[in-house]
């Protein structure tokens, strides 16, 4: 695929101030005084600028530079607001920031997709809602100066918070007492904003290229620490529209037998938290047991979702779905993280229950798009399947004890190779095709 119009440029180094931290929104708020002022102006403008676009097939270059400072400086100061990044953001939206974006210069556009331009990015401002609810062009449930229409406080209900907004909450407290951004909550703040910054420039016409859901085509480096619980991902993309259309009725048997293995699940990883207190790590056979569980978990949320196509078998085998985990054999857990694990993993269930969210609107869009032509998007397949990830890697850590690595939050991180923890690490997954690589941090040691 060709690179996306507008980019999101990360350049941040992790650190942060605790007391700019604890008064990060009080701070914020002249600009977010100034750019409710602003979205009032370039909403106006952009009527103006859909007739012109509509008749000449592209964005005036003025309005077109206005709408490029506003969807920069938009991004400067929700990356502040949301701890994606350091200083406190210029006033000029043309000064460099450690986290910003880049435009394109106005290129001609379809017609037709101006024209039904907000229809068309209905889908779009639902997934920028789940995602964290800041797109100031006519999406989301932080939209300033209107009052959100019905869906959105559906959506708000249902999801109780924008992922950026929950993510940032966790991060709050962490930075307070390391001084640092996780890393993993840094990229996934910014894979938000980047979906925002593209929602913006796709609804004030600075680019008909619609915004791209794929969470790891994006500026964002590999997981520090090598992960035992990874996703793979074998599918080709195409769909059988039969399969898709009863794709529920199709769930059904699986959803009795996911209940019937989870109550023995439930009862083994009762067991297995006594044994590893006892032991300092998994016994075999409990290890086997519930990875296997987990792995067909994965693979029915995975079909359900049209995240892959094939109907999935009932033993959760590994190697026997094209979205599959991989899970490293049992390794030495420490006892003090064993003992309080449930409340360890509470912000890794917040974030979890957040991206909930993004995996129904993958499955919800990606089943209306399979059923027409025959193939999910890859942007929404791999939304899917990041999140899918994420929560396995959340029941691995928390109810099974497979690990006790912390759940990875980046969406950066793929399935990579079982290496040897005492050798050299493995490379990092390449950079998507739009993304400005920085240098990661060395990598920590086992």
């Amino acid at each position: 695929m060709a690179r996306h119009p507008i980019r999101l440029v990360v350049s941040d180094d992790l650190e942060r101030n605790r007391l700019t931290v604890v008064f990060r929104f009080f701070l914020a708020i002249p600009h977010l005084f100034w750019l409710v002022l602003f979205t009032f102006g370039v909403t106006i403008v952009a009527v103006i600028n859909w007739f012109a676009t509509l008749y000449k097939g592209q964005s005036p270059d003025g309005i077109h530079d206005l709408n490029r400072m506003y969807v920069r400086y938009a991004t400067h100061v929700y990356a502040y607001v949301f701890l994606a990044a350091s200083p406190w953001p210029s006033f000029s939206p043309n000064a460099d920031y450690p986290v910003t974006v880049e435009v394109d210069p106005p290129a001609r556009q379809n017609r037709w997709k101006v024209g039904f331009r907000l229809f068309l990015a209905i889908p779009a401002i639902l997934i920028s809602s789940a995602l964290g609810g800041f797109s100031g062009g006519g999406g989301g449930t932080g939209r300033t100066g209107e009052e959100p229409h019905w869906w959105e406080l559906a959506l708000s209900v249902g999801t109780g918070a924008g992922v950026a907004f929950v993510v940032a909450l966790c991060a709050w407290w962490a930075c307070l007492a390391t001084g640092r951004m996780p890393m993993g909550f840094r990229d996934l703040i910014a894979y938000s904003l980047r979906f925002a910054a593209q929602l913006n420039g796709y609804f004030f016409l600075l680019t008909d290229r619609y915004p791209d859901a794929d969470p790891f085509a994006g500026p964002a480096h590999p997981a520090p620490r090598h992960q035992p619980v990874r996703i793979a991902i074998e599918d080709d993309l195409r769909r059988s529209r039969l399969t898709v259309f009863f794709r529920f009725l199709l769930f059904l048997p699986h959803l009795v037998w996911l209940v019937l293995w989870g109550i023995a699940a439930f009862l083994t990883s009762i067991l297995n938290w006594f044994a590893t207190l006892a032991m300092g790590r998994s016994p075999d056979a409990f290890h086997r047991f519930l990875a296997r569980y987990l792995r067909y978990q994965t693979h029915v949320f995975a079909f359900l979702y049209v995240i892959a196509n094939p109907f999935p078998g009932f033993t959760g085998l590994p190697g026997s779905y094209p979205v599959d985990l991989e899970i490293d054999p049992p390794e030495r857990q420490q006892r003090a993280i064993t003992a309080f694990r449930l409340v360890l993993a509470v912000p890794a269930f917040l974030v979890s229950s957040a991206l909930g969210a993004l995996l129904l609107l993958a499955g919800f869009f990606g089943w209306w798009v399979a059923l027409i032509l025959g193939r999910m998007p890859l942007g929404l397949r791999n939304a899917g399947a990041f999140v899918l990830r994420y929560q396995a890697q959340v029941n691995a850590y928390s109810f099974y004890l497979l690990t006790d690595r912390y759940p990875y939050s980046g969406p950066a991180e793929m399935a990579r190779p079982a290496f040897d923890p005492d050798g050299p690490p493995p490379p990092p997954p390449a950079w998507g095709p739009w993304a400005r690589p920085v240098e990661p941090p060395p990598l920590a040691t086992a």
